[in-house]
């Protein structure tokens, strides 16, 4: 207990110095939300303004319910939020920034009616300095003008593959510092760049660049200093540097460490993680503070061979991660954030492909602790207009300075299907993995393509081509992934190739035992079953070619398209291997739980699928503790044998009973016993479904 009180202490001392350098406090109670649009007339504007301002705390959004219940049919528009606010005479001589980690879309804020900035995208996070607006000793309004419409010249360019849901929907932190600081508005990034190079068991070199801002008229004797710390809090190195800092424009300061025999940031297996703490101090005492992160790690890609961590093959078990939850759309708390991350780790998982834009800072900072590779991305998808140029480039800028410092970021995403004008798409994307490499040359870039030829006008423009496949579901046969995979290794053996989604969608209210090799995804009937399918034979083709760096599947949940109408369930893409209210985790979840995670997994498949239309069929089991025993109506069922993986068993000749079959199965590993137990219901040999494609073949269990 004593223990516990000096632990407790300990982090209030480490506040209390913190906040004597630079103050962040929330700023997310008590908003005033109206959403417009409002009348032309200038009266009745005056009457809407004035009347039924709704009290809401961030995050916001005002699409929570309407982006997800009917296709086409929600509010896309302006939306305004105020807040009244002391501040004290005691902030005299101080700087006051607001900074937002994220609104949709597109932002301008005035103070006491004084536009002090204006933002345009709906990922990135946005600071302005707003202490000459203020008045000291006085109440002041706060108003946030924001707006998801579609523009042209702003990513994404619409909503039609997911919502830019609008309003503050992240939080909103005021900062306090004094004039001179470590700066606050390099693109709101943290104001330090920790890179690395040389990295290996016997050394590694880090440099460690901070930007200073005086926000006076004088110059400032000021020193900087950079720590490196132990993740336990134990000094490992540090730089002083004596400076003269000028009121005229940002300054830039390095210090340069060699660390010897660095603990490595080893992915999943060991997420060991350095403390950089930057502090700047006047007279001795600190006056600002910027804690950073540092995972010392080497990524490399060797084509045709695989991805390489500090020097080892590293296995890239990938999924994709959409922000938005059922009810709440994209305003988000870190709990919805943990909870993801959780599934997403109880998979067994190694890496995440965030789509398609810039995610939570929090987030990115928990695959820090947790080990987890990542692929972080700018909106630039679905559509080209010809005008996004400008934007393209500044959120790009935005995501790369914000996240910098986070180890678990190997690769910068520069778009994701566009295409023409292909003269002009291919040229931005230059100008995009240019861009990165300058703010970055130590990351790789990569651009995703729809189609599956290497050769396409707006390819090979970034490190890695990253393509999305989804055959049978929009395309031939799910058995032409494999000869698609083996076309490009014998044509292109030299290209950094990622298969970058894949998968097929499931209604877990539709189900079929009747499956062919390729499903009309156009039709109403979108069966789990079918989903199950494409992933067990998809995967296993994948496991097998190391030309595929690394595979995402598409998608880790359901999530919402306001555009689309397709499967049963207006404005919403099925694709998860989870339902969109987090609660059901389909079969497909446990097949690749199965076949990636070193956690017990026994998993009777198509538990859903219980109205049986044959009574002649087949069970299928995912078991990764050995070869499983099965019985149905309590007699052990013979011929079991293994499927497309080493944890992939089938029984393809079973005959149910009429009425009521249970079916178990059980299998014990290191002296404990595992078993799962579902019920299927047989009444009669039934037909197949009319919305089938033609081509069609009975379900073999696989």
């Amino acid at each position: 207990m004593k223990f516990k009180y000096i632990l407790i202490l300990s982090a209030l001392i480490g506040q209390i110095l913190s906040l004597s350098a630079r103050e962040v406090t929330s700023f997310n109670e008590g908003w005033l939300f109206k959403r417009g649009p409002f009348s032309q007339d200038p009266v009745k504007v005056a009457a809407q303004w004035n009347a039924d301002w709704e009290t809401v705390n961030l995050p916001h959004t005002w699409n929570a319910k309407d982006m997800q219940v009917k296709a086409d049919a929600f509010y896309e528009g302006v939306g305004y939020y105020r807040k009244t606010q002391f501040f004290g005479n005691e902030l005299k001589g101080k700087r006051v920034f607001l900074r937002f980690e994220g609104v949709g879309a597109n932002t301008e804020v005035y103070v006491n009616g004084k536009l002090v900035g204006m933002h345009r995208g709906a990922y990135s996070a946005f600071a302005f300095e707003i202490g000459t607006a203020l008045k000291l000793g006085a109440e002041n309004e706060i108003m946030v003008k924001a707006d998801n419409a579609s523009r042209s010249d702003v990513i994404p360019v619409n909503h039609n593959l997911f919502g830019v849901y609008g309003g503050i929907y992240r939080p909103v932190w005021l900062i306090i510092t004094e004039q001179n600081n470590i700066t606050v508005t390099d693109c709101a990034s943290p104001g330090v760049y920790i890179t690395q190079r040389n990295v290996s068991k016997r050394s590694a070199d880090i440099t460690v660049k901070v930007k200073l801002d005086n926000g006076s008229l004088t110059p400032a004797d000021l020193v900087l200093e950079n720590t490196i710390y132990t993740q336990n809090g134990k000094k490992v190195t540090s730089h002083r540097l004596p400076l003269v800092l000028t009121p005229q424009g940002t300054q830039t300061y390095i210090s340069t460490f060699k660390l010897n025999k660095p603990h490595l940031w080893q992915g999943r297996k060991d997420p060991y993680l350095y403390k950089v703490i930057s502090r700047l101090l006047a007279d001795g005492k600190v006056i600002d503070e910027v804690v950073q992160p540092l995972g010392v790690r080497r990524y490399e890609i060797v084509p045709g061979k695989g991805f390489y961590l500090n020097g080892e093959k590293y296995p890239m078990y990938g999924v994709t991660r959409h922000q938005d939850w059922w009810g709440l759309g994209s305003a988000l708390t870190n709990k919805e954030h943990d909870f993801d991350l959780a599934q997403i780790m109880d998979i067994g998982a190694t890496t995440v492909r965030f789509a398609h834009y810039q995610q939570s800072d929090y987030l990115y900072s928990r695959c820090d602790s947790l080990g987890l590779v990542i692929w972080a991305e700018i909106p630039f998808v679905n559509r080209v207009t010809g005008y996004e140029a400008e934007n393209a480039q500044s959120q790009l800028r935005e995501l790369i300075r914000q996240s910098f410092n986070h180890p678990s970021i190997y690769v910068w995403g520069l778009h994701n299907e566009v295409y023409q004008p292909h003269e002009y798409t291919a040229g931005l994307t230059q100008t995009l993995h240019n861009l990165a490499k300058t703010e970055d040359p130590d990351r790789y870039t990569v651009s995703v393509n729809g189609y599956g030829h290497a050769e396409h006008p707006v390819n090979q423009n970034a490190d890695i081509q990253g393509m999305n496949r989804y055959f049978g579901w929009y395309e031939k046969k799910l058995q032409d992934i494999e000869p698609w995979v083996k076309g490009l290794e014998e044509k292109y053996p030299w290209q950094k190739l990622m298969l970058t989604e894949y998968g097929a969608d499931a209604n877990l209210d539709h189900q079929t035992e009747y499956l062919g090799d390729a499903l009309n995804w156009g039709k109403s009937f979108y069966p789990e079953t079918f989903q199950t399918k494409t992933h067990e034979y998809q995967w296993s083709v994948i496991a097998k070619h190391p030309y595929i760096i690394a595979s995402y599947l598409w998608n880790m949940f359901d999530f919402g398209v306001p555009m689309w109408s397709r499967g049963g369930v207006p404005a919403r893409n099925l694709k998860g291997l989870i339902t969109f209210d987090r609660k059901i985790k389909k079969d497909s979840y446990y097949w690749y739980k199965a076949n990636w995670s070193k956690d017990p997994v026994l998993y009777l498949t198509q538990r859903r699928n219980i109205d049986r239309e044959r009574k002649h069929t087949s069970v299928t089991v995912y078991s990764n503790i050995g070869t499983p025993q099965v019985y149905l109506n309590g007699k052990e069922l013979t011929g079991i044998r293994q499927g497309y993986t080493d944890v992939h068993y089938v029984l393809a000749d079973v005959t149910l009973e009429q009425g009521k079959n249970t079916i178990k199965t059980v299998a014990t590993y290191n002296g404990k016993e595992y078993t799962d137990e579902i019920e299927w219901n047989y009444t009669g040999e039934k037909k197949r479904s009319a919305d089938w494609s033609e081509n069609k073949e009975e379900h073999a269990g696989w």
